[in-house]
This record gives C-alpha cells, structure tokens and sequence, in this order.
C-alpha cells in the first residue's frame, strides 16, 4: 500500500498521481484515508495528553499521601477520582483509536499504487503504446499462410493433444487437459524457461496454498477475492501465480543489502476463477481455471530497480522470440495498470489462427507498495559500504517468465504445417523426448 506518510507531506502530488489512474472511486478512497489518517492523530495526541496528565496526577497524589496530613490525603483522594475519569477517557479513546486504525487500513488496501512518472498516461488497454515491435511476417498480420491462420483448438484437437471435453467431465468448464506431445510440450515450456533464467534467478517451489496474508500481501486480496479460490476450512487460498509465495518469502525479514538484487525463479500450477470472464477467449487454451507457470521475481533497492525491470522485460521477451513466435512489447498505461503496479510491460505474441494478440506475459515494478503490506526491508548501506541508520522498504518486481497457456497455443498456430502437424521449435526439443514434429497421436 502507499506511504500514509507521503498524505500528510505531499497530499497534492499524491492526489496528482492517482487522478493520472482516471478512476474517481480512488480519489474518493484518497479523501477518506486523507480523513482517518487526521482523526487518528488527532485522537492519538489526546490519549497522550491524557496519559501525560494522569502521570502527573500520580506523582501529585503520592506526594500529598506521604504529607500524611487529612487535608492532603482528601485532596489525594480527589485527584484520584480525577484520574479515574481521564481513565475512563482514556479507554474511550482507545477503542475508537484502534476502529479508526482498521478503518483506515482497510481503506489504504484499496487504494492502488502511484503510476510511476514514465509511465504513459491512457484511459485504457486501447491506449497502451507499442515500445518494441510489432515483429511480424512480411505482409503484417496478414502475411500467414492459410495453414496457419487454423485455431488452436482445432489443430489440437486433430492432433489429439489438447482433451477439453473430459477436463470438463472430470473437474468444470474452463479447465482444460493436455495429451500426449501436447503435455509433453506444456512441460517442455516450463523446463526451457526455468533453465535459460538459471543463470542469475534462484530456483524455489514454493506452496501452491497460502494464508490470508500473503495474498494480502501482493495486492490480491481484498481487491480481487472474488478471482480467487479460497479453502475456507483451513484459512488458505490457491494461488493465482507463484509471484505471491515469492515475494512474502521475507516477509516481516530484514535482508542484508549485500544480497539486492534478490533474484528468484518458481514453476508453479495457477489457479484464478476468471469471475469476470465468462463468454470471453474461453475457447482452447486462452483462458482457463488452473494453468502451469514459471515466474521470476526480485527484491531490490530503489536504486537497482529501474534498470532491472528492463532486464527483466529484456530476458522474457528475448525467450519468447527463441521459441519463433511473431511478438510486441507494450507499455501499460495509467488507466489500466494493476492496482499494485509502479511501471509495468506486458509481451504479446500474435497468434494468427486466433487473428488477436495474446499476452503471455506481464514485467511489472511495485516499487515499495507490495514491501509496504509484507513488511519486506533491508539495511541501507553509505556508498564505502558502511551500514546507514535505520531500515528501508525493498522494492519488488515480477514477470511471467513463461505462461504455458497462450504461448502452447501461439505455437500450434504459428509453427502449423500445410499437412496439419506442428513443428516444435528448436529451442524446445531437448526436452520433448525425441519428438521435433508434433503429428497426431
């Protein structure tokens, strides 16, 4: 969540930058926090003042006690029946303190992170600017041959790798079931992303269950509980993608600015809801409930967190184009970024069977939003290494190295042959047993 602090010192440059978000809910969101945060302080400098009356009322009465005199000691008496009342005040308080206090988290939860100053300024996905490509076939999204221009869904369904029917018997619509060179490949792509980031990101299989809190964590919940799926009977919840067991893996730590950047890996099964997507891209593999993932994730000072993000946008998006896959790289604009995002860049692959862009995957700086909620620091250290006083906030960010779904299905479009089969790209045959041309089963 943002800085309560920066409400007091700069409520105008706060305002400023939400308002770029164009969502009048926030600013609304932003008066009431503006609000609590004033009456909190308010009702915190009179419990002080309070507390700060009954110490002297206490040493006062103890004084007129030890005169032993009757006056003084019916004088003692009387300060103590004053004290009691400001006693009283002062529980009174106490619990209108701590309504407050919660009040006013709840409110800053929702309220969603500043867009960074670079990051453009739009109404919506309509408006968010292409930064590198379109790298696509002579002729544009027309330049495909017609055996290219076949949907996923039917080429694999010819080929015998992709078994929606029966995912849906077995579990719910929306789910879905690789068969086969199918599977083989959805794990190939898993595999290939998780050892071309080896080089620098750490590899972790976190829990695929996690509490309450690490959800609240990241920025999912209480936004988006309705997308989640909860274990109500034992306080957990699927996780949406592995982003959210990574970053509070410190959560509440202090990590040692000698270890920033933190770089870490994870493949993970994800599981979303997609309340708000029923009758939409639910053909094939293009949306669906639960969905393999290997993500990367860092921790970071604010100083080292600029250039990383493009080396991280820079990582992904040079995998997605070893796989042969016709891509862009866009920038999210203010009006659609997330609500946790500072700065964010998604890559979309074409996929000409579909004749639509995909995002496969999102890069996104948090700047020290996600660390704010997870309480996540680390010790600032002086340019000759010598540790500064206090703590400070990591920055995090993210990115879907490799999100199986979309890019299994831009490969059977993209690489599908004039007789129906599909040729598996280079970079994926190591791990596809044997098998360089998929055909069917």
């Amino acid at each position: 969540m943002i800085d309560v602090r920066l409400l007091r010192t700069d409520p105008d440059g706060v305002r400023a930058a939400l308002a770029r978000r164009g969502d009048t809910a926030v600013l609304t969101q932003l008066d009431d926090a503006t609000r609590l945060d004033a009456r909190l302080r308010e009702i915190t400098s009179a419990r002080d003042d309070i507390r700060s009356q009954v110490n002297a009322i206490s040493k006062q009465v103890g004084q007129l006690r030890r005169s032993g005199s009757d006056a003084d000691i019916a004088e003692a008496e009387q300060l103590q029946a004053t004290s009691r009342a400001f006693g009283a005040d002062e529980d009174r308080l106490a619990v209108e303190h701590d309504e407050v206090e919660a009040a006013l988290r709840e409110v800053l939860l929702a309220i969603p992170n500043l867009p960074h100053s670079d990051a453009p300024d739009g109404i919506n996905d309509t408006e968010n600017p292409v930064v590198r490509g379109p790298y696509l076939p002579d002729g544009g999204t027309n330049g495909f041959a017609d055996h290219q221009q076949v949907p996923h869904w039917d080429t694999a369904v010819e080929l015998g790798i992709l078994d929606a029917e029966r995912a849906t018997k077995i579990a719910a619509s929306m789910f879905t079931m690789q068969r086969g060179a199918g599977a083989t490949m959805a794990r190939a792509l898993c595999q290939y992303a998780l050892d071309t980031c080896a080089d620098e990101f750490e590899e972790i299989r976190p829990p695929s269950l996690v509490s309450t809190a690490t959800l609240t964590a990241t920025g999912q919940l209480p936004k988006f509980a309705d997308d989640s799926y909860a274990i109500e009977r034992d306080g957990l919840w699927c996780i949406p993608t592995a982003e959210v067991p990574l970053t509070s893996m410190y959560a509440g730590e202090v990590v040692a600015a000698a270890e920033l950047p933190a770089r870490f890996m994870a493949y993970s099964p994800c599981f979303r809801r997609e309340a708000g997507a029923a009758g939409r891209d639910t053909r094939g593999m293009l949306r669906s409930h639960e969905f393999d993932k290997v993500e990367i994730l860092a921790l970071a000072t604010p100083d080292q967190a600029p250039e990383l993000l493009m080396q991280m946008v820079d990582r992904v998006e040079s995998m997605i184009a070893a796989l042969g896959l016709h891509h862009r790289v866009i920038e999210i604009c203010t009006g659609d970024l997330g609500q946790s995002h500072h700065r964010s860049f998604d890559i979309e692959v074409y996929a000409p069977g579909c004749t639509q862009w995909l995002e496969v995957s999102s890069v996104s700086w948090f700047s020290d939003y996600q660390a704010r909620r997870g309480d996540i620091r680390y010790k600032p250290v002086d340019a000759d290494g010598t540790p500064q006083k206090g703590t400070a906030l990591v920055h995090t960010l993210n990115g879907s190295a490799l999100a199986v779904p979309r890019v299994w299905a831009a490969i059977c479009e993209t690489h599908r042959n004039a007789d129906g089969t599909v040729t598996v790209p280079d970079v994926l045959r190591p791990y596809m047993r044997g098998i360089d041309v998929i055909g069917a089963n």
